[in-house]
């Protein structure tokens, strides 16, 4: 994989702490907002933006807790990102975006869309988190050969939200970070490729937000409130006209090829983009896919709007 091309971090005073976010891209361009997901950081958005700067201002924040963001004393709960999230764009100007998000980066993004339908230019989504009435919807498969890896997952995700047994697991041995992550990519990355993902987590008390985010999984209808939320937003969505792109990976893992081709066609303006071997962090195998896709994508659309408009 090439050398990233190194985008500048900077700060943005938030509801008194400091959020970390990396921008590259013309002022004068519409934004592209990129949101992450547990347990990465814009980071994993490094080899991908510098693909769609051309026709963007690319803004990814680091999540409240996450990579160089400061980490208040909150309970970093579903709600308080969207908080945050929420602070982050009045603090930024944002009026209006394209949005790219995976894992719970695409919570906040459809619970941001529901909301405020006018910000949203376009939604380029991968990986994303939905209400899931059992915990046989969770990793869900079709393909048999995938069954033993889905069950291991949910056997694992139930630890993580028993008391104590998820303590252990992602806060004392730090199983989020060292094995959740690359267990979700293809290629092995290297030390130098993790250590960025390392850093925010040193200590167990540091790992408290990686902990959080498995417990607010909107599973067999808990916990209600977010799973209510997450209701509502994919029923805004399903009703939406806006642009969307979804890319899927083969096998996925919260999102199998099979259910994205089915949840794509149900959708309004829904293009599906196959992108070949991938499990849960597409952006780590993916990028210049993903980048290219985006940036094309961005780019016809914009060529239409003052058609759209006329």
């Amino acid at each position: 994989m090439s050398k990233p091309i190194e985008i500048e971090i900077r700060n943005a005073s938030v509801l008194g702490s400091s959020m970390a976010y990396r921008e590259t891209g013309r002022e004068d361009a519409p934004v592209a907002l990129f949101l992450h997901g547990n347990p990465t950081s814009s980071h994993i958005w490094r080899n991908i933006l510098p693909l769609v700067s051309p026709v963007a201002r690319c803004i990814a924040p680091d999540l409240v807790g996450f990579g160089q963001s400061d980490k208040p004393d909150i309970a970093y709960r579903f709600f308080d990102h969207v908080r945050y999230l929420d602070a982050f764009i009045e603090e930024r100007g944002i009026h209006s975006a394209y949005l790219v998000a995976q894992d719970w980066g695409t919570a906040l993004a459809f619970h941001l869309a529901a909301r405020r339908p006018d910000l949203v230019r376009g939604l380029a989504f991968m990986e994303f988190i939905r209400p899931m009435p059992t915990w046989q919807d969770f990793h869900h498969t079709e393909v048999a050969e995938e069954q033993d890896h889905a069950e291991a997952a949910r056997a694992a995700f139930r630890k993580f939200r028993t008391p104590g047994e998820g303590e252990a697991m992602i806060l004392e041995a730090n199983a989020f970070v060292e094995r959740v992550l690359p267990g979700g990519i293809v290629r092995k990355l290297s030390d130098e490729e993790m250590a960025p993902y390392r850093a925010p987590f040193p200590t167990p008390q540091s790992r408290r937000p990686v902990l959080v985010l498995p417990r607010e999984l909107p599973i067999a209808g808990e916990p209600a409130d977010v799973y209510a939320a997450l209701q509502s937003a994919h029923a805004a969505l399903a009703a939406s006209s806006y642009p969307k792109l979804l890319f899927t990976g083969e096998p996925g893992a919260l999102v199998a090829p099979e259910f994205a081709e089915r949840f794509a066609a149900a959708l309004k303006h829904c293009a599906l983009v196959r992108l070949g071997a991938g499990l849960h962090f597409l952006q780590e195998d993916h990028p210049e896919a993903i980048g290219r896709s985006v940036a094309g994508w961005i780019a016809g659309i914009e060529a239409v709007r003052p058609q759209l408009a006329a």
